[in-house]
């Protein structure tokens, strides 16, 4: 029996979650296009909880979906020094899986000399973009007609992962940021904060957000940005149907279990 969806509100109509609609025209003609979007996997933080099943799990989730792509933001390894033969195998399901995917490197992953996806074969294989390796901060889908924009964490340094969004040149933009969505004041002191006028300023039909484990809503509406959340806490993952009757439209979906 297929789990069930959890259908928040989260169109891209939705009055309830403050959202007004895509910067993209929801009327024009095409297909849908559909992602799953997921962060923190922590990968090889605790072999027993964070194994290669999590990513296995939302691979699989992916599949089930029928998802063209799928958008992994930031932290999907707990570190760096995760073991040659750990990331081979991660890479593994990547490449079996053979499903476009694209990985935003985070503050946990980084991008730094000796980064997991440095040292892995990430690289290697041809369907798996990482931001800031194979592709400096745009990945173009021009059969899909639609982009993924995104700043990779390459240090454990303190970085603005909204600045300078670029304008589109694909009818969808799906932007992807690894930070902390600033609510209040009591936020500033935090690390790689995400104000909601830099939110704004993307004019991404989709932000899609990482570095919190829990799943939420972000922003002030007027693009319609999300947390996955971990899928090991939230225990989902985000369906977004990009060109929906709604225009957009965000569904939380429970992960599948993965066998590894």
């Amino acid at each position: 029996m297929r789990p069930r969806v959890e259908r928040a509100a989260i169109n891209g109509n939705s009055a309830a979650a403050g959202i007004e609609g895509s910067t993209a025209d929801a009327g024009q003609a095409g297909r849908v296009v559909r992602l799953v979007h997921s962060s923190d996997l922590h990968l090889g933080m605790d072999e027993a909880r964070h194994g290669l099943g999590v990513l296995e799990s939302v691979l699989r989730t992916a599949e089930d979906a029928r998802a063209d792509l799928v958008v992994l933001v930031g932290d999907v390894f707990d570190h760096n020094r995760v073991a040659l033969d750990f990331l081979d195998a991660a890479t593994g399901l990547l490449e079996a899986a053979g499903r476009p995917t694209v990985i935003l490197p985070g503050n946990h992953d980084s991008l730094v000399p000796t980064s997991v996806y440095r040292r892995g074969r990430f690289a290697e294989v041809e369907h798996v973009h990482v931001i800031g390796l194979t592709a400096e901060e745009r990945v173009s889908f021009p059969e899909l007609d639609l982009e993924v924009w995104g700043r990779a964490h390459f240090d454990l340094w303190d970085m603005t992962p909204l600045r300078d969004p670029p304008a589109r040149t694909q009818r969808w933009l799906v932007a992807a940021a690894h930070g902390h969505w600033v609510t209040g004041p009591h936020d500033l002191h935090r690390a790689y904060l995400i104000h909601d006028e830099q939110i704004r300023a993307t004019r991404a039909d989709y932000l899609a957000l990482g570095h919190w484990d829990r799943w939420t809503p972000a922003g002030d509406g007027s693009v319609v940005a999300y947390y996955s959340g971990s899928p090991v806490h939230a225990k989902s993952v985000n369906l977004v149907e990009l060109g929906a009757a709604e225009g957009i439209r965000v569904e939380r979906v429970p992960v599948l279990e993965g066998r590894a």
